[in-house]
């Protein structure tokens, strides 16, 4: 390797590594941020939240690792042309495509590294993270409720609620609740407008304070028939403020490494990705055409020929076949079939979207990955040149610079994956939205930048005004 060549890699190098640890940290600490409320006051030990910090890193480094080339692709070349080291380079010959000829080959190695980490280790650590994520809120019960559906992770008990508020998230509206009797039977069925959760650190119970509901239970014995059990007593009751006090205490003792969720798009590598797409289009185009044959046969209208009408001394125009009061009644037939059809093809339509939505998530993560992987050359092709232009080194200029364009490049890619999974454009472009963007704008201030041109060549615009007022001006003076 040339003198010149390990002098350019030190030169980039030196930053890279500072800028990458700095990033890092500010993604770590963000990502933590979001998630505190589910570790913070818990007693969790310091091994499992180190543990969750692990994953953390793990999966932001495919993140940061762009942006640290960004960042210091800006800083290495402005560096270099604020001290005329670069100008040096150019006066002996050397063009800017050689001068950074080591340094794209260290981009093809760094877009290898994060294709493998995107493959292999963001997966697993998607998948330990949320998994841990989960079995940390059983830790505090009254924080893994969710609403909308029915939660049956404490033993004995099945809690639904349609909506969970206040500052501290403990108020529920609309709860219902199951007992189960021996994991078995639903016999104590509670109801109430509002409920409270108190769960005081330390203590083995979770208290539910209930207001303005009603209390159902069968009165049962341990063995009898189904005849008997319509026969038995029930005790049923309204109630202005019920408690329930649950035992969680054999809760708080979770496992952090139990496994509850396992497919979601982010914990796959690239090749269940695919198989995934591959097993569900298949089934879905199938469904549609399914439902397609089956609407277009149920709203067919059969044909009447004209041999039938006179053989039937039918009227063409149907109704005329009918008296008045007979008439409202095939309208209104005819009505609610309609309405009924119309009920069906929107049922259809927001199923189909759904199982849709589900199979572009993941052809779109899929794409997405790739498209990721090649960011670390695509940013490089647009910090390089720019630091050779504006021709300024440290961590004021180029640290704005840097967070505008990736702020851009996280917007345009976040942007295509939503419009993907709403299946407005294809999932292959929602994927690699931001690289077809910005890619052109990286070739375009390479050119720029080698040529020794500005980002704008302000002439182009400049010359056209002047030379329109120079001939308004010699217009007056005739």
């Amino acid at each position: 390797m040339k003198i010149l060549d390990r002098y350019i890699l030190k030169s980039f190098l030196t930053p890279f590594l500072a800028t990458f640890l700095i990033i890092l940290f500010v993604f770590i600490m963000q990502a933590l941020w979001l998630q505190f409320d589910k570790i913070a006051g818990k007693g969790i030990d310091l091994i499992i939240i180190f543990k969750f910090l692990g994953y953390i890193t793990l999966m932001v480094v495919p993140t940061a690792l762009p942006v640290a080339i960004l960042l210091s692709s800006i800083m290495a070349l402005g560096t270099l042309s604020e001290n005329y080291e670069m100008a040096a380079i150019k006066a002996s010959g050397i063009s800017l495509k050689r001068f950074v000829r080591p340094l794209v080959g260290l981009m093809l190695v760094l877009s290898l590294f994060n294709f493998l980490f995107l493959n292999y280790i963001f997966p697993y650590a998607s998948l330990k993270s949320k998994n841990l994520i989960y079995n940390m809120k059983k830790k505090e019960p009254g924080l893994a409720l969710v609403a909308g559906t029915f939660n049956t992770e404490i033993p004995g008990y099945s809690i639904k609620f349609d909506e969970k508020y206040g500052e501290d998230e403990n108020l529920l509206k609309n709860v219902l609740i199951y007992e189960i009797e021996n994991n078995r039977i639903n016999n104590k069925v509670i109801t109430a407008r509002k409920g409270t959760i108190l769960n005081e650190e330390g203590s083995r119970y979770l208290t539910l304070i209930l207001e303005d509901g009603y209390y159902f239970e069968e009165i049962r014995k341990k063995r009898s028939s189904v005849d008997e059990r319509k026969k038995m007593p029930a005790n049923r009751a309204h109630f202005n403020e019920y408690t329930v006090n649950i035992d969680v205490s054999k809760i708080g003792n979770f496992d952090p490494d139990e496994l509850k969720y396992k497919t979601g798009r982010q914990m796959l590598s690239l090749n269940q990705l695919s198989f995934y797409v591959d097993s569900l289009t298949p089934p879905y185009h199938n469904y549609v055409e399914n439902k397609a044959k089956r609407f277009y046969t149920t709203l067919r209208a059969p044909k009447l020929h004209n041999d039938t009408i006179k053989e039937h001394n039918l009227d063409i125009n149907i109704l005329d076949n009918f008296d008045v009061d007979n008439k409202i009644i095939v309208l209104e037939n005819a009505s609610q079939l309609s309405q009924s059809n119309l009920d069906n093809i929107n049922n259809f339509k927001d199923l189909s979207q759904g199982k849709q939505k589900v199979i572009n998530s993941y052809n779109t993560e899929y794409h997405k990955r790739l498209a990721y992987s090649l960011a670390c050359i695509v940013l490089f092709f647009i910090g390089a040149p720019l630091g050779a232009i504006i021709r300024k080194g440290g961590f004021g200029l180029p640290m704005i610079i840097a967070i505008v364009i990736f702020v851009i490049y996280f917007f345009i890619s976040t942007l295509g994956e939503k419009m993907a999974n709403s299946n407005t454009i294809s999932p292959i472009i929602g994927g690699w939205l931001a690289t077809i963007v910005l890619l052109p704008l990286g070739l375009f201030l390479m050119r720029r930048a080698t040529n020794d041109k500005g980002i704008f060549n302000i002439d182009v615009f400049l010359n056209p005004i002047n030379n329109f007022f120079s001939k308004i001006f010699k217009l007056k003076k005739k």
